[in-house]
Order: structure tokens, then sequence, then C-alpha cells
């Protein structure tokens, strides 16, 4: 039996693949594109539109208009929800005092969302409301209401907004009738205290501005003008940084270079020059490259007269079920007129085309006659989760267009794994070794020691396997590349220091031992499993711990519970222990809502600095494999206890490897972004989690990619 190798690439570098592949994958054709504003999102220059980007669009955009240098990340998680991330640099003013930050410039970092309240028609507008900065420092925020129409080439905008936006007033605020307060925003400080915070003491408050504009699309289909009148009059800029404006309309131009590059000029301010670059990739629609090195389906054989088990060589026919169909196979068997083959899926991401191609192989080892049904049992880290049964005979038929989908799909049949007194004719010898090399990165952005600190990481993985379920698995860190000398701030807190060391973590050795883990599963009931751990979690935390959790086949929720015992490693992440220690864990529950394909995720626990709280994570699937998602933390520690942030959140993407290579793989990678490290709401890490392991409980998984079957 061969076990599938490690991953060759590590999450922390698909950054840089993304960034290869948006060049593939915007689509030109569309005339009407969406284009990105200044702060990030769809717009204009310095405005916002009611206008949406396509669903599951990603775009990463830079630009410079003095004194700013911005830079963010937008993405359309939902067709009627965008959501922004940014840095903004503003140049001509410190970090802090010289001592403390050089002379790196202030940053400032926020979280932007706009919600389309209603889709535009033959006679109505689009009309969305959003929030800029709604998450950060305030230093730029804003609340507005805005609608586009359109009329053919043209799309104008039209807004009113409160705050940055719409700075020039000029229009009294209604809501102040009912309250004086409203009637004044108040002065908008640098104090990062305060950073994270949700800010409401602001929120509709002061004078209201008018804002809006044009975007031609020329007949070239490339470029795209555009003209605005700014809400703002740039006379209460942040940090006493007050600019000239000769006259509230700006003009631009956006070029789309290639397929998925957006080159953007603009006179802002009548005085002052704005050059920006986007580049967008769509996570829905991303296509597959073409799987070159995919071995072909076997090619189906004359049909001898059916065999019995006897005359086969089933050795051989695990290994083509591993070359062709992926299947890591532990063990086959007989019942009746069924053969019955226990693994796991290791290769192709769609299980409908591993059930396809096994049934290929089984065919054409077997003939006709005899066996009627092939049955693949998923048994990843020895652990049942489903079966899926294919009547052969209905998949011959459809080969040969006999039969419709719809008939093939009613000869395909998903279910619980079953306790059967079956004849075992074959068991895989156990693999125990597993190695693999992978290039690792770790950054801290945003910092007073430089906006971007980066290592870059050499490391060697590896697992030894004491049964299927049963195992040792670790990983060590070599440095390669770094600008860690940089990093001199320790971060203040007023909690334990469960996150904050993280400099000393990550200058303290060149060579890291990040993990080294001993885990065992079970399968203690139908649709309830158990795993134990032991060791090196991760390059802060060792301990031990376990995790339970139940989830009914096939249905759209699951609970499960981790509890944990962790002891804070040494900085230089070798074998050596610090003094901290605590326990630590959640009751979590899992919901797919079915809208859009979002899973809800609610946990409630013990934190690592002592605290108690929950935690909301939501996040939508595409069916490519592409995943969104967002969390946000609550604990019982205050605002001024917590620090910068008020509270933990962040964001993230889980990207199929299978989108990029033209190999089949099940691996995924994770980019996620935190704008503040902090010891409030902190998290263990945990490699392994029960639920990603039972993914083939999920039926709409299996549903999703049967187009595939055949394949």
């Amino acid at each position: 039996m061969q076990r599938p190798s490690l991953p060759t690439l590590s999450a922390a570098a698909l950054p840089s693949l993304l960034l290869v592949s948006l060049t593939a994958t915007a689509d030109i054709n569309s005339r009407y594109n969406t284009t990105q504003h200044d702060f990030g999102g769809v717009g204009l220059l310095q405005t916002p539109t009611a206008r949406m980007a396509e669903d599951g669009n990603l775009s990463f955009n830079a630009n410079r208009t003095e004194p700013y240098s911005r830079y963010s990340i937008s993405a359309q998680p939902l067709p009627w929800l965008e959501g922004t991330i940014r840095y903004i640099a503003i140049t001509n003013r410190n970090y802090g005092p010289e001592e403390f930050s050089g002379d790196q410039s202030f940053k400032d970092k926020a979280i932007d969302f706009k919600v389309r309240l209603l889709k535009e028609g033959y006679w109505t507008p689009q009309v969305a409301f959003g929030m800029r900065d709604a998450g950060g420092t305030g230093l730029f925020s804003s609340e507005y209401f805005v609608a586009n129409k359109r009329f053919y080439d043209l799309d104008v905008s039209l807004g009113i907004a409160w705050g940055y936006i719409g700075n020039r007033g000029g229009i009294d605020n209604p809501l102040g009738w009912f309250k004086d307060s409203f009637n004044d925003r108040g002065e908008v400080t640098a104090d990062v205290s305060q950073a994270g915070d949700l800010g409401t003491n602001r929120y509709f408050k002061g004078p209201i501005g008018v804002f809006g504009g044009v975007e031609y699309q020329t007949p070239w289909e490339r470029l795209r003008l555009k003209v605005e009148l700014d809400g703002n009059d740039y006379q209460s800029e942040p940090l006493n940084n007050d600019i000239d404006q000769d006259y509230p309309i700006n003009f631009g131009a956006t070029y789309r270079l290639g397929k998925s590059i957006d080159l953007t000029a603009a006179l802002e301010r009548g005085n002052t020059a704005m050059f920006g670059i986007t580049y967008q990739a769509n996570m829905k629609t991303n296509p597959e490259p073409k799987k070159y090195l995919d071995p072909a389906p076997e090619a189906r054989r004359g049909l001898p007269a059916g065999v019995n088990g006897s005359q086969v060589d089933w050795a051989d026919v695990s290994r083509r079920l591993g070359e062709n169909a992926g299947i890591n196979v532990q063990q086959i068997s007989l019942h009746g007129d069924e053969v019955i083959v226990t693994g796991d899926q290791t290769r192709y991401r769609n299980r409908a085309q591993g059930v396809g191609r096994a049934a290929r192989v089984l065919d054409n080892s077997l003939g006709e006659g005899t066996y009627d049904w092939y049955t693949l049992v998923y048994r990843p880290r020895g652990m049942e989760v489903s079966q899926t049964s294919i009547n052969a005979e209905t998949l011959r038929r459809y080969e040969m267009n006999e039969v419709n989908a719809d008939t093939l799909r009613k000869g395909v049949v998903n279910a619980v794994p079953s306790v059967l007194d079956d004849e075992v004719v074959y068991t895989a010898p156990l693999d125990k070794y597993s190695f693999g090399t992978s290039l690792g990165y770790t950054q801290n952005v945003g910092g007073p020691d430089g906006f971007l600190l980066y290592q870059f990481l050499l490391r060697f993985n590896g697992a030894y396997y004491f049964d299927d379920n049963k195992w040792l698995n670790g990983s060590v860190g070599v440095n390669l590349l770094n600008n860690y000398d940089k990093f001199e701030y320790d971060a203040p807190s007023n909690l334990p220091r469960v996150r904050t060391d993280i400099r000393s973590y990550a200058t303290s050795s060149d060579v890291q031992l990040s993990r080294l883990q001993y885990t065992q599963t079970h399968r203690l009931d139908r649709d309830l499993y158990a795993m134990a751990y032991a060791g090196l979690f991760e390059w802060m935390y060792g301990g031990v711990g376990g995790e339970v959790l139940y989830r009914p086949y096939g249905a759209n929720w699951a609970i499960g519970a981790d509890f944990n015992w962790v002891k804070q490693r040494g900085f230089e992440q070798d074998f050596s222990f610090r003094d901290y220690s605590t326990l630590t864990g959640h009751v979590t529950g899992y919901l797919q809502t079915g809208i859009y394909d979002v899973l809800a995720k609610g946990s409630v626990g013990r934190y690592l600095a002592g605290d108690y709280g929950a935690t909301l994570d939501l996040s939508r699937r595409f069916d490519n494999g592409f995943t969104m998602g967002a969390w946000a933390t609550m604990t019982n520690v205050s605002k001024e206890e917590f620090g910068e942030g008020s509270f933990d959140k962040g964001v993230y993407i889980q990207i199929p490897f299978d989108a990029f290579f033209i190999r089949s793989t099940t691996s995924v990678g994770t980019i996620a972004w935190n704008p503040l490290t902090r010891d409030g709401g902190a998290r263990l890490g945990r490699y392994y989690q029960l639920y990603n392991f039972t993914n083939d409980r999920d039926l709409d998984n299996f549903n999703d990619g049967f187009r595939r079957l055949t394949e």
C-alpha cells in the first residue's frame, strides 16, 4: 500500500502562486466589468459606487496619491456583499518617535464593507449601503448610501455620506432633529488603543456630503474614463494633515492590461496625480489547468465472462486503483455480488471522478456477470466515514449512451459504511513512512519596525505510521531569508503573553521544530468520532488534548468539542518549555446554512489567556474548492485589557492546489490575514480537525463533482 506523500508546497507559499494565476482568470469579454477605486472596492476614484464585482471576485490593489500610499484586498464573497481590508501609509507623518520606529511612515489599517440593497431594474437604480473604516482607527471612517443607473455605456452614480467621504458637508444631518449629538461627529485621533473598535459613537454623525460621478466605457473595451464629484474637501484630514484642493472634480482613466490587470491614472483634488494598479481573479470561476500529468482512465477491455474472487490478482488491482483512481487501498473484500474496496481518496478532489475510474479498473479485472456492485468505503485516518456504491451495468450503459445522467445518478448510492460478514481477499501492507519538503513563509505586516517583516523557511515534513489510525507527524523549518533583524518591538499586553511574544519566537533560532505530534483516531459509533493527541502542536505550544465530533451522515450540521492542556514552548522552538501552562478548549457547532454554500461555525469556550468567550466563523465554499471566510472572537476581556484591536478578528482564503497544478491533488492551503496579534481571544493552532477528516459525510461535495464520474 502506498501512502500519500505530504504536500510539496506549504500554504504560506500560496500568495505567489495566486499572483501568477491572476493573468488567466478575469473575463475581459464582459464589456462592463467593474473597476476598483482608490480605497479598494468597486468604485470610481475617491468614491464608491453601488456596483458589485462578479460573485467570487478577488482583487489586489495598490495606488499612490500624495501623501497617501494605499494597499488593499477586496473580495466579493456573496453576490450582494463586498469586503475590503486596507493599509494606508501616510508618508509625510512618522509612525512614532524616531527612537521607536525610525523614519517609517505612519500606517493605518482598516476594514470596509458594502451591501447591495436594491438590484438595478429597468426603471430603478441599483442602491447600496457601505461603511469605510468600520473596523480600524476610524481615521478615514465614513458611512454612505449610493445609487447607480446605467445608460448604455454611461454608468452614473450619486450618493450621500457621513464622515470622510462627505467631509465637504453642505446638508444638515436630519438625525440631529432627534438628538443633538448627531450634529457633531467629533475629532478623529490616531489613538491606536481604539484601533479595531467598531466606533459606533461616530456612526451617522456630523453633516452630510454629496458625491457621485460618471464612468464611461469607451468603444475600445480596454479603456474606461471616469469623472467624479469628490464629497471630501480635505480640510479635516487625519493627523492634522489638511491638503489643498483646487476644485472638487477628479478625472481618471482605467486601462485593462491583459486579462486581469487594471492600470489607473487620475488627476485628483485639481492638483495631484494618482497612479494605481489592480490584479483581479475570480475564485468561483477560476478554470483548472488541464491535468497533463494525470493518467487517462483505464481503457475498457473486452469483458470476459465473470470470474470469481480466487482467480483475481488483488495486489495488482490494488496497485492500479492507487495509480489510476487515486485510492490508497487498505482492504478489498467480497460480499455476495458486491466488491468492497476500503481506503482513502488521495488524488482527486472530486470523489465521483475516483469512483468512475475505480469502476473501470474493477470491470477490467472481474469481467461481466459475477459482481454487479462496486463499493468504495472511505476510511481516512482509520475511520470509516462514508461509502459509495455504483452499479457496474448502469455505468457501462451510460458510457454507451444507452441511459442518461439521471439514470446513472440513480445507479450510484451513497450511504453510511455497513458492518458486513464479508470475505476479505486482500489486505494492503502498511506504508509506515512519509516524507516531503515545502517552502514556508511567515510575515508581520503594519508594525512599527517595518511595514513588512518576512521570513522564508525550507520545511522538512515527515510522518511515521504505527497503524492507519495512529501516527507521528513532524515538521522542521530552516531559515533561508528574512529581514527580522528589524523586528525589535514587543507589543504591550495586559494579559498573559500567549501570542504577543511573536518577535522572540521568530528571531531566536534559524532551525525551528514547529511540530512533533502523536495522533490517534477512532470511530466510536455510527456518527461519533474521536481523536487524541500529544506533543508539540505548533510553534508556541505543546501538551496533550482530544476532540470528539458528532456528525450524522448526510446532515447539514455537526457538533464537536476539544479539550487541551498546553504549556508554552521555549523561544528557540526546540524541546524546551516556559513556565506558562493553561487549560483551553471549545464546544463547536457546524451548520451548512444552504445559503450560497455558507458554512457557519460557532465556538464557545476557554482561550489561551484564560479568557472565556465565543468565536463566529463564516465561510463560503465554491464548487471548484476555493473558500472565502472571516472570523470574529469576543471574550470577557475588556477593550482596555485587550488593547489595540478591541477584539480578535480576521479573514482567510482556502485554496485548492488542484487549481494551479497540472496533476490532480487533494491538498489545500490557507492564507489568513489577522490585522493584529493580541493575547485576548487567542486559540490553539491545532493541525488536525475531525470535521475536515469527515468531509465525505457531506453529500453536497460528492454531488457537486458528480459530472466528473466518467473523467
